[in-house]
């Protein structure tokens, strides 16, 4: 028997797809844009391999969208020890960072063996404050725009499994980045605990930054611009490179569609990316340092519906693919992810390409 307690942020990674880059001091923003709440479903998938795993598990969460709700639906019959302050109403997603402090703490005062939380890197600062000291191991079911921190399982799926059946832990760094300053094309990140994790492959590792000349990448890709096409350039530096090859300022951490020489859109969200895109479409996006996410961190915009209308071009520094290994999605898509695993190509200079395995 193993006794988990389980929370979800449900407003994490609502930002990602319109544009914004995080949620933190933006929910409202996000809504108005169109933002449709992402974490319910990553918490289904997660809890939906817990109850595959065949392990016996006490769920204990908090009322309503808090957990509640997406664990019924999964089949637990949880134990709810509270909910949002009075005022907020949990159902449809009014909490804050103090429901979630709220409910680890409570976890704590259960006794649990577990804490799974749902959301990004705003909520693992959250969840590892509320610890204030206590050796209980956390795992993150990622959900956020930001997902720096090597808390994490790789994909929802992964976060389930391994949160009902490892039996050995180590340690994990929690980091979290300013999110106004990201906005401007700055990354700023910053140690915010060391808390216990789960020991397992499927867990990712911190956010690193690869050095390197990406120099020779972006003139390969320049000078391999088709007439007509459409290119939606992810975020990141090598991909920054490329687009000032092209005589292109764009957003440094954002994405930009850019057409025949002109920038048709900039800081794109998900909907401005489909109504721009044409019959040939080309996506160039770089891996993640020290991850190798190609999809699912940081560039939601690139949603799946953006992914299938596009030929995908990954990039990358001889270094960066040197320390990665190996290449990931999450998509948020299942049969998107499954279809994009196995050996890519990945462009590491003006004209080599390595062969690398999406897994």
């Amino acid at each position: 028997m193993r006794t988990i307690g389980f929370v979800v942020n449900p407003i994490a990674g609502m930002g990602g797809r319109v544009g914004l880059k995080g949620t933190d001091d933006r929910l409202q923003q996000a809504r108005d844009r169109g933002a449709q709440p992402r974490a319910p479903e990553r918490a289904r998938q997660a809890l939906d391999a817990m109850a595959a795993s065949g392990v016996e598990i006490t769920l204990v969460t908090y009322a309503g969208i808090m957990g509640e709700s997406v664990a019924r639906e999964a089949g637990f019959d949880p134990v709810v020890l509270g909910a949002p302050d009075a005022g907020r109403d949990a159902t449809i997603g009014e909490t804050v960072a103090d429901d979630t402090r709220a409910a680890v703490r409570s976890f704590l005062d259960r006794g649990v063996d577990l804490i799974v939380f749902v959301g990004g890197d705003g909520t693992a600062v959250d969840v590892a404050e509320a610890l204030d000291g206590a050796d209980v191991p956390i795992f993150g079911v990622p959900a956020g725009v930001k997902v720096y921190s090597s808390v994490f399982g790789v994909t929802p799926r992964a976060a389930g499994r391994i949160a009902a059946t490892f039996d050995t832990v180590t340690e994990g760094e929690v980091n979290d980045i300013d999110e106004d300053a990201y906005r401007e094309g700055q990354v700023r990140s910053e140690l915010y605990a060391v808390v216990t994790v789960p020991r397992a492959d499927q867990r990712q590792s911190s956010k690193q930054l690869a050095g390197g000349t990406v120099e020779a990448v972006a003139e390969g890709v320049a000078e391999d611009v088709r007439e007509g096409a459409t290119y939606v350039f992810g975020p990141g530096s090598t991909v920054g490179a490329i687009e000032s090859a092209l005589g292109l300022d764009g957003s440094p951490l954002g994405v930009d569609v850019w057409r025949d020489g002109e920038l048709l859109v900039e800081d794109a969200r998900e909907s401005e990316i489909l109504d721009t895109l044409g019959e040939d479409n080309v996506i160039v996006v770089s891996p993640i340092g020290g991850q190798g996410f190609v999809f699912g961190r940081g560039n939601q915009q690139l949603s799946p519906a953006v992914i299938r209308r596009c030929e995908i071009e990954i990039v990358a520094s001889r270094r960066k693919v040197d320390q990665l290994g190996v290449l990931r999605v999450d998509t948020g898509d299942a049969d998107l992810d499954e279809q994009l695993r196995g050996w890519q190509r990945v462009r590491v200079g003006r004209f080599e390409r390595r062969l690398m395995e999406i897994v």
